[in-house]
């Protein structure tokens, strides 16, 4: 109960001095009122002194007309000289001067008229000056000192407060990267966290400090309950960690209810920046596998002044394809996409951010061959990429129709036209739902992929084409990620097909690197495969990211559990089981030998899915893809019945 009240009083006590801090000045007659409470206090007190050291009573500090004349001379040349005006908290050096002026006219003024009031009644009192050397001293340390207190009470309270709203954490590692994020972090005064030290295995470095913080061992770390830890997140460094490190962290702070951060990496740290530089640790971070490397200057080559067209450049894979390409400084990019908003969005961000590459942004439609020969008559391409598909298994299920006129026969129509117009590279984006696919969807996918195969090995081709494999893609559109992270923002549940479904994940960066890069390995009719690494288990990524969000699961969210849908399977595969796998010069991408069929066998399957599709005769597309695909067995589908 204590642990569950105590964010909610650190509120209250904040909220208290957030009320302090936002008075905006005070009134002015009240600054004037205390001003001139302190000039009768400094009189006193000079006069106590004088009468103590000196053994003299001075008319001005014995009589009420004496206090009187003080205070008004003060009030005059506090107005004269404005020392009310300014906002205490604020003040300046300006301020001060003003002040110190006060005093000074105000000491001066009273030592004139003292001087003719001892004329005028023949009083000779030399110790005169003394009171008014001890009067300025006194008047104006006063005035000085109540001015500070408020200023820095002011200061104190404001940085108390933003102090209260920061996040304690702790570092995770000790190394000279750790040391120069944490140093970053001291001396950025406006960020929303406050170091409390650093976090480590190692136990040499249990007594020693940095930047006079404390180092914490693991062990420590793991027994000591979260409430006396005093700590609210931890910041990670992941490129210092290896997967199993950084899985094995993770557990441990989400067991402790911490929030996790990432920290930039060295080569985007600036320490200038550090506060719009630290995130939020994602789910995307944890899955993400050692980064492919591509070859920068291969890559370069095969695209600088060249004329490129990507087909679907508006949808994840497609938009980050022309991101890329873009950076390389080729001749021309031509986007084709049939889905109007999307196309517009990524034509006003690539103009901002590549203003001198020569874009053409088109709306057409790959099942329309007539408006794509139109591209290819204007445009001479060099390079084309084919992004565009339709993806999602349910909808294509239902669908099969459209998978066949999208996915099988907009590829033919692309594929032909490549040859038609001598295009050097054609790279087509796959699926790993093509291998023994379950589904209309995969099905359709390896249908292309049979399609471009044999058209590598026609005798007037002199087009390289390649196909690349990948699993499912992080943060893509309708991927697993975004649609959890909705449901948790709405309370949940999170609905899951099946508890043991597993899939593999890589993000959209890596997996347009391996199209890239395909584009400079092939020698034409390879299907590239991208080591995925270990598959996740879609419970468990489900689970990390509602305690990732800071709530606990099947608690404040609930795991709801829907079955498989139509087509769908437990597990997908990248490579065909009697395939043999070849290795390339990367040790992340291997070539998948597919048996493949010849253009004439396809050529007439592909005759005949098509009038079935004219006549939308699902039963009977189904039926040919199967032909067409041997290994294509349905799952959880209407289409079971074909298989019998």
């Amino acid at each position: 109960m204590t642990q569950k009240n105590e964010p909610e009083n650190k509120m209250n006590e904040v909220n208290v001095l957030l009320n302090l801090a936002n008075i905006r000045y005070l009134p002015r007659y009240i600054i004037i009122a205390i001003d001139v409470f302190l000039i009768g206090v400094s009189t006193f007190f000079s006069f106590k002194i004088l009468e103590k050291v000196l053994n003299h009573s001075d008319f001005i500090a014995e009589s009420f007309a004496g206090y009187a004349l003080i205070i008004a001379v003060s009030l005059f040349y506090m107005y004269v000289f404005k020392t009310y005006a300014g906002i205490i908290r604020h003040s300046t050096f300006y301020d001060l001067l003003n002040l110190l002026w006060c005093i000074v006219a105000t000491t001066f003024t009273l030592w004139a008229l003292s001087g003719v009031y001892n004329m005028v009644y023949d009083h000779s009192v030399p110790e005169n000056i003394s009171f008014f050397i001890v009067f300025f001293f006194f008047s104006f340390s006063t005035l000085f000192m109540f001015r500070l207190f408020v200023k820095e009470m002011f200061r104190w309270i404001k940085e108390y407060k933003d102090n209260s709203l920061k996040k304690r954490i702790l570092i995770l590692g000790i190394s000279d990267y750790s040391v120069a994020i944490a140093n970053s972090i001291i001396e950025s005064h406006n960020l929303q966290y406050k170091l409390k030290g650093f976090l480590t295995k190692r136990n040499d470095s249990r007594n020693a400090k940095i930047f006079g913080l404390d180092i914490m061992t693991q062990d420590t770390f793991i027994k000591t309950p979260k409430e006396e830890l005093e700590i609210d997140g931890i910041l990670i460094l992941k490129e210092n960690l290896s997967a199993n490190e950084l899985t094995e962290w993770v557990n441990l702070f989400l067991e402790k209810e911490m929030e996790i951060f990432q920290a930039p990496l060295v080569e985007e740290f600036n320490p200038e920046k550090i506060h719009t530089n630290i995130r939020s640790f994602q789910i995307e971070d944890l899955l993400n596998r050692e980064p492919i490397c591509i070859e920068n200057e291969e890559v370069r080559l095969i695209h600088e002044n060249k004329s490129v067209l990507v087909t679907g450049g508006a949808g994840s894979i497609g938009s980050e394809i022309v991101r890329k390409v873009a950076s390389y400084k080729p001749s021309k990019v031509v986007v084709v996409d049939q889905a109007e908003t999307p196309l517009h969005e990524i034509q006003l961000e690539m103009n901002e951010k590549f203003p001198d590459i020569d874009f053409e942004f088109i709306l057409a439609d790959i099942t329309n061959k007539k408006r794509l020969e139109s591209i290819f008559t204007k445009f001479n391409f060099d390079l084309v990429y084919h992004a565009a598909a339709y993806k999602h298994v349910p909808m294509i299920e239902n669908n099969p129709h459209e998978a066949v006129w999208v996915n099988i026969l907009g590829t033919q129509n692309l594929a032909k036209l490549s040859v038609l117009y001598n295009i050097k590279t054609f790279v087509m984006v796959s699926t790993d739902k093509a291998v023994n696919p379950t589904n209309v969807m995969g099905a359709s996918k390896r249908s292309a992929e049979l399609l471009v195969q044999s058209l590598q090995f026609l005798p007037e081709n002199k087009t390289k084409f390649i196909t690349t494999r990948f699993g499912n893609v992080l943060g893509s559109n309708g991927s697993v990620i975004p649609l959890f992270k909705k449901q948790i923002e709405a309370g949940g549940p999170i609905t899951i097909t099946h508890p043991d479904i597993v899939r593999y994940f890589m993000t959209i960066s890596e997996a347009c690197e391996l199209v890239l890069q395909a584009s400079t390995m092939g020698k034409g009719g390879e299907i590239f495969v991208f080591d995925m690494g270990k598959p996740v288990k879609i419970k468990d990524l489900a689970i990390k990211m509602i305690k990732l969000s800071g709530k606990e699961p099947e608690k404040d969210i609930l795991l709801k559990y829907t079955g498989l849908r139509p087509g769908e399977k437990l597990y997908e595969e990248l490579l065909s089981d009697n395939t043999k796998n070849l290795p390339t010069p990367h040790h992340k991408i291997m070539v998948s030998m597919d048996p493949h069929k010849e253009y004439n066998e396809i050529k007439d399957l592909l005759e005949q899915i098509e009038n079935a599709t004219l006549s939308h005769d699902n039963n009977q597309i189904v039926r040919i893809l199967k032909n067409m695909v041997p290994e294509f067995i349905s799952n959880n589908s209407i289409f079971e019945k074909l298989d019998r």
